[in-house]
């Protein structure tokens, strides 16, 4: 019984000394990209800047923007200029590519950081929030089908389902390849849109790139109806 009690002082130590660590790194993250001008810089309106700044990195770019769209992820950084950047960056094929590694990457740091290093943090981020309820309870009843649903309906921040999905009983691995799939059609949707501007190979190709985005945005416009229908959820 005694080495019980010992135990539990022991662990609430190591979880409060954890999410001391991770707020701090945050911290300074936040602080380090507020002071260099990089949370405005990511915005629609310097989307050309940053096409040049990626593409400024040669060979390296494609990491440089995974890595830029992990951070997007992690510090809640508007994630459609991140998205689009892929297409202007590095061409429609090769940005849904990019788009996808860098989102599902992005996506699961994010889960991670919720459940093993500050879940204190991000349980403060959601108490009282009815959508996360409906979520976790949701995970309860239909496994990685709620997870589906919310990928795909896009009802809840993505920034905060993130993290938020880290505080529920959904495996790690499932998470990831759910995630995956659900958010590969939003990827090839901008980055074919946007791609189709810079691709530079003939009218004839830019108009079946614009015509391949155009589709995948209609899909996921009419996707939140289908599924709400059919599942019979209400967000």
């Amino acid at each position: 019984m005694s080495n019980t009690k010992n135990k539990a002082p022991e662990a609430k130590k190591k979880n409060n000394a954890k999410l001391l660590v991770v707020v701090a790194v945050l911290a300074v993250a936040v602080f380090l990209m507020r002071h260099f001008g990089v949370a405005e810089y990511i915005s629609m309106e310097n989307i050309q800047n940053l096409q040049k700044w990626i593409n400024g990195y040669g060979a390296l770019g494609p990491v440089i923007y995974v890595l830029l769209y992990i951070a997007a992820c992690l510090f809640f950084l508007p994630g459609l200029p991140v998205a689009l950047l892929a297409g202007f960056a590095f061409g429609p094929v090769m940005g849904a590519v990019y788009a996808s590694i860098g989102s599902t990457i992005g996506a699961s740091a994010a889960f991670l950081v919720a459940r093993y290093a500050a879940r204190s943090m991000v349980e403060g981020w959601v108490q009282g929030n009815d959508q996360f309820k409906k979520i976790d309870e949701g995970v309860e009843k239909q496994g990685w089908r709620m997870l589906m649903i919310t990928r795909l309906v896009p009802v809840f921040p993505f920034n905060l389902q993130n993290f938020a999905y880290g505080l529920t009983k959904i495996k790690f691995g499932t998470y990831v390849l759910v995630s995956w799939i659900c958010m590969l059609p939003a990827a090839i949707a901008f980055t074919f849109m946007s791609g189709s501007i810079v691709s530079g190979e003939g009218m004839g190709k830019t108009l079946i790139y614009l015509g391949v985005g155009a589709i995948f945005f209609v899909v996921l416009s009419l996707m939140p109806g289908w599924i709400q229908k059919k599942k019979g959820v209400e967000l």
